[in-house]
């Protein structure tokens, strides 16, 4: 599931146990994140699922599950 895929990216980019990461984690607030690991985050996802992320989307993403569901949309 691609909700898996962005929390072990998340996992591994902050340093964390993927168990500490939840599908309502707030990415920046909750896990720390900083907008250089969303855009490295979301460039891996990029390439791994071949979509395109448009720029105007990239800031209304929050959550880990709207990250997710970011990449099913553009999937389409």
């Amino acid at each position: 599931m691609i909700i898996e895929k962005v929390k072990e990216l998340l996992a591994e980019q902050l340093g964390m146990d993927v168990n500490e990461i939840h599908d309502d984690s707030n990415i920046l607030e909750d896990l720390g994140a900083d907008s250089l690991d969303i855009i490295e985050m979301l460039m891996t996802l990029e390439d791994e699922y071949g979509v395109t992320i448009p720029d105007d989307q990239i800031g209304q993403v929050k959550t880990v599950k709207q990250v997710a569901e970011l990449i099913e949309k553009c999937k389409k």
